[in-house]
């Protein structure tokens, strides 16, 4: 079974389709914001941000997948995104649903040689406080649902180390 997830992990399909839920992600972002004129908070921008490196290493792995290490690095890069959009997705429900209170102010607190919102403004400015996501469809809002694709993407990943783990070990 894991010699199964592991080529399915090292296959172009699965770093493609990755990729593609990180650009449908932030082009779902970025229609609600250009077009419906729901303006993003700061943890809005950095679930943004996250999806960025999703995205980034997904097409970085497109190229080393069939390296061993290289596509287990990737694995474990995807496991500490999921952690990091999990930890935001949770801050940002808990925010819209009341049990948890995060500085949700206007600076973004990256480090100034990294000024992402400076770079692309149209994508990654702040340009509200937090308290609320809107509503996606069937009552579902835009933090419920993130939060429940994090917690995928969690699961996934770990699988996929771990399945990747036991390849490298057992090719030893």
């Amino acid at each position: 079974m894991s010699g199964q997830l592991d080529k399915i992990g090292r296959s172009a399909g699965y770093w493609l389709v990755l990729l593609m839920v990180g650009l449908a992600f932030e082009g779902v972002a970025l229609f609600y914001q250009h077009v419906l004129e729901e303006m993003p908070c700061v943890l809005c921008i950095h679930v943004r941000i996250w999806v960025l490196a999703l995205i980034l290493v997904s097409l970085a792995a497109l190229w080393v997948r069939r390296y061993r290490l290289a596509n287990l690095l990737s694995h474990v890069l995807v496991l500490l995104i999921a952690l990091g959009l999990l930890e935001r997705s949770y801050q940002l429900l808990g925010t819209e649903r009341g049990f948890t209170f995060s500085d949700c102010g206007f600076d973004l607190g990256m480090p100034s040689w990294f000024a992402i919102d400076v770079w692309f403004p149209q994508m990654f400015k702040v340009q509200t406080s937090c308290g609320y996501t809107p509503e996606l469809l069937f009552g579902i809002t835009m933090a419920e649902a993130l939060m429940v694709s994090s917690v995928l993407l969690l699961i996934l990943s770990a699988v996929m180390v771990i399945a990747a783990l036991k390849n490298i070990k057992s090719t030893r």
